[in-house]
């Protein structure tokens, strides 16, 4: 705990504002840290976390949504709906709604998986599409569904470890929690679909295996990992997938896991950031193609990875 106040808690004045947050941004990606400061409240009592969870919160009440209700992904990425924001957003709308008793946000939570799945799922391959465009306007989107072009497996990952996480929060009675469990195995019957017979790992690219310049990637194989022993664990998927999931975790662990001695070790082969749109510092269009995503750059111990790497290790203790 005292390196979470330590990192967190040195983001956090006493009037719980937030060094750095912009509310005027409409970052979904801004509210994840908010799970941290509402365990950090629980735990220590303080209430300048509880009032920089609440100051996070706020964000969704005005947050921008395309016409059907999904909120947008950010603020300048106008009538977009990504994986991401699914992670990002949602677990902690969720745990809000519980822990302050407002119902209403489960209502919402469940309408943000919903439109999700109905705006990114694609029936053929099992698999969702990254992201969404409302109006069909970005140039990286198909012009009949609006939806990227490609699978990307960290935004998969991202997808798989939202639905695992709201159902820890969702009311046991909640009439959509069916539904999300629902969705949940539709899913991972999709992931287990692409993953790689040989080493038990999936694909940066998910349904596009060796083609040349496609790799192996270490966050989207952790997350995996984690979200199918979770939901195993919490009853939401069939025990009958526990043998990939233990190949794909030993995948990881022969794979992408490397001695860098002095007992220290590295998780190899992450992909540093993908995105859609907008302005990259390095100049490359992000518009979602297959030589776009394996060409962004690879790196080791990608945070992205190794924190899903840990739950994922956490999952599988219980789940052998």
């Amino acid at each position: 705990m005292k390196f979470a106040e330590d990192a967190v808690g040195s983001l956090i004045a006493p009037d719980g504002s937030i060094q750095g947050y912009k509310a005027e941004e409409y970052q979904l990606d801004a509210l994840n840290p908010g799970k941290t400061a509402l365990a950090l409240w629980q735990l220590t009592h303080e209430e300048r976390y509880k009032k920089a969870a609440m100051l996070l919160r706020q964000q969704l009440d005005t947050q921008p949504r395309t016409p059907d209700g999904g909120f947008w992904h950010k603020q300048r990425y106008t009538q977009q709906m990504w994986l991401d924001g699914i992670y990002m957003g949602s677990p902690f709308y969720a745990e809000c709604g519980g822990l302050f008793d407002e119902p209403g946000d489960f209502d919402d939570v469940a309408k943000q998986i919903r439109l999700i799945d109905e705006h990114t799922y694609d029936s053929k391959s099992g698999l969702n599409y990254h992201g969404w465009d409302a109006m069909k306007a970005q140039p990286w989107v198909n012009l009949e569904t609006g939806c990227s072009s490609n699978f990307w497996g960290r935004a998969e990952g991202w997808y798989a470890m939202a639905l695992v996480d709201v159902l820890d929060y969702f009311p046991t009675n909640h009439p959509v929690r069916p539904q999300i469990i629902a969705t949940l195995q539709k899913l991972a019957a999709g992931v287990l679909k692409y993953q790689d017979a040989k080493t038990g790992l999936w694909w940066q690219v998910m349904d596009a295996g060796d083609r040349k310049g496609n790799y192996q990637e270490a966050t989207a194989s952790a997350m995996f990992v984690y979200a199918l022993a979770k939901g195993v664990n919490h009853g939401y998927l069939s025990r009958d997938m526990v043998p990939a999931i233990e190949k794909g975790y030993a995948g990881i662990l022969k794979n992408l896991i490397r001695d860098d001695g002095g007992e220290k070790w590295s998780l190899t082969k992450c992909c540093s950031v993908a995105g859609l749109g907008g302005s990259p510092s390095n100049g490359k269009m992000r518009d979602g193609s297959f030589e776009y995503y394996v060409g962004e750059p690879v790196v080791d111990n990608d945070l992205k990875g190794v924190g899903p790497f840990i739950l994922a290790g956490i999952e599988m203790q219980q789940l052998l």
